[in-house]
């Protein structure tokens, strides 16, 4: 008998091990990822790989990815591919058992012949206005079509010529001949193919007629074999139907559908209809933009693999709706970034800096920690020469009371350097504006360390002027200002919630001279100041770098408080 692999436990798992331990399915664990390739994947579609390539793996059983490519409208190569990668990114391998609806067409097409000479399905000729006019509401019932009772024969002759295409787009459905009365709106004889002359992006010209997902998805799964359907809450009330065309074809293999709820992510939309809206309408650049919740998007921003995977564990599986946290998808990442990431000094917005009593000629090699989390990492060698930059922000000529870094006449640390004084501030005669700050070092003090024992109160990150690289510096923040845009005023759309500073471009930071070689994907912690990767965009001449995500860490704030 196959048991859990895990110790992981949930709702979805417990119901597999009471079907294991009763022998259903031969014991065996069959699960599959079947997106629709109509769209780039989302953090919830993370979420169902994760269930389902988890499952399959805990239960030592196999996990399909299989394309429900029923509407050739909106599928596209350019879908099938990213999806492909993202879930191989994710680390997850289907082996060979790549499939798609597209292969099963021919068979469906079979088993729709069979409804029909059951009886219990039937060409009609409504439009689709007239369709959803017939069906009726959520408290009436729905009436009769006046094709319902069209013959085996007449049925069976215009389905075939619906797929010979002598009829145009709309003209005629196929439709299950159910209960027109049901409570349930899905078993109201539901639409099973539709015409449309459209190519498909695998089969070509071949078809005009194309199966409704419904059919297709029940289908598919049980020509697969597939023991555990696993799908997201909005699927419960198709569950009847999904049962009742497997239970009519007498199939092989009826597999158990088990729903879930799908994640909801603060800040951010998982509607691939929305999603598709921001990338039309230019909200954003694109699917992979770092502020898009794609899998794509996660990827350019800096996350990793693991950060997802451990975010989906984290999270659960419940039947429940809720809101979950942004920050705890932050979390995760910094939790992984903080083990992983190199740090290196960056100034972002740059005040220059003159150690009057440094010598000019001179240049001198200081050794900085690379990880401090993580010994095996080493050091590395950081040039400091006479004139430096420091953040603007860490200088101020009137404090407040709390400030405790670079003022006129206080001393402060250079990480891995020395301590220095603030003895004069050089203005811009025509604005006032800061422009230069003139200060001595201690020789003493190489290293941070003061031999007399004086303590300094700040630590201020640097970098050498005539050393530092320029690059591009990305800073990103939250898409949408409330926490669930889709809660909108009346005569408003989700739009009107779009954060018009999610996206701040610095021009002219400074990095350290270390990172000339970064490519593409590289991610690092810029100390303090937060975690950044390269962006694709950068390139031997330019440097560029997105910030994946802030030192600041709200949900280890509320964890904590909720533990204490």
């Amino acid at each position: 008998m196959t048991t859990p692999d895990s110790a992981r436990s949930d709702f979805i798992r417990d119901i597999i091990t009471g079907d294991v331990k009763t022998g259903k399915y031969g014991g065996k664990v069959y699960t599959r990822f079947p997106p629709e390739p109509n769209g780039y994947l989302h953090i919830g579609h993370a979420k169902s790989i994760c269930l389902n390539f988890g499952i399959a793996k805990d239960f030592k059983g196999l996990c399909n990815l299989r394309f429900d490519d029923t509407n050739p409208t909106k599928e596209e190569v350019e879908y099938v591919e990213s999806i492909k990668k993202d879930v191989r990114w994710l680390g997850f391998d289907w082996e060979d058992r790549l499939f798609y609806a597209s292969d099963y067409f021919e068979q469906m097409c079979r088993y729709a012949v069979q409804i029909i000479k059951m009886g219990k399905a039937y060409v009609c000729d409504l439009s689709a206005d007239e369709i959803r006019e017939y069906r009726g509401t959520l408290t009436e019932p729905g009436k009769d079509s006046p094709y319902r009772n069209r013959s085996v024969e007449e049925n069976l002759d215009l389905f075939e010529r619906m797929r010979a295409g002598e009829f145009p787009d709309g003209s005629r459905t196929l439709r299950a001949k159910i209960d027109m009365k049901s409570g349930n709106i899905n078993m109201r004889d539901p639409v099973i193919y539709r015409i449309m002359h459209m190519p498909h992006h695998r089969t070509g010209d071949k078809w005009c007629i194309y199966p409704m997902y419904d059919f297709a998805h029940c289908i598919s799964d049980s020509i697969e074999g597939i023991t555990h359907s696993i799908c997201t809450l909005e699927f419960e009330d198709h569950r009847p139907l999904y049962d009742w065309f497997l239970d009519e074809l007498e199939v092989d293999c009826h597999p158990k559908q088990i729903e879930f709820a799908r994640l909801n992510l603060s800040h951010t939309v998982l509607s691939k209809r929305k999603l598709i809206k921001l990338v039309e309408d230019g909200n954003v650049t694109g699917w992979d933009d770092p502020r898009m919740p794609t899998i794509a998007g996660l990827r350019r921003r800096g996350y990793t693999p693991e950060a997802v995977r451990n975010f989906c564990e984290r999270i659960g599986v419940s039947k429940r709706d809720n809101l979950v946290d942004i920050s705890l998808l932050e979390y995760c990442i910094r939790e992984d970034l903080n083990k992983r990431a190199p740090r290196v000094m960056v100034v972002l917005h740059s005040l220059r800096v003159v150690i009057v009593n440094y010598p000019e000629e001179k240049t001198e090699e200081l050794e900085a920690i690379n990880n401090p989390e993580d010994a095996t990492m080493g050091t590395r060698k950081i040039p400091f020469s006479r004139v430096l930059y420091i953040e603007q922000e860490d200088f101020q000529e009137a404090p407040p009371k709390q400030f405790f870094r670079l003022v006129p006449g206080r001393e402060v640390r250079l990480r891995y350097a020395y301590f220095i004084k603030c003895v004069d501030v050089i203005k811009d005669t025509n604005t006032g504006r800061i422009i230069e700050l003139h200060c001595t070092y201690d020789p003493e003090t190489r290293g941070g360390n003061a031999p007399d024992g004086r303590k300094v109160k700040a630590t201020l990150h640097w970098v050498s002027a005539s050393h530092a690289v320029d690059a591009e510096v990305r800073l990103y923040d939250y898409l949408f200002l409330k926490a669930d845009p889709t809660d909108i005023e009346e005569g408003k759309d989700f739009k009107s919630h779009i954060n018009p500073n999610s996206l701040e471009i610095l021009k002219s930071c400074r990095v350290e001279p270390g990172l000339k070689g970064a490519t593409q994907g590289d991610c690092y912690q810029f100390e303090r100041l937060g975690y950044f990767c390269v962006d694709k965009d950068s390139s031997d001449n330019k440097l560029v770098f997105n910030r994946t995500v802030t030192l600041r860490d709200t949900w280890a704030k509320i964890e904590k408080k909720g533990k204490g």
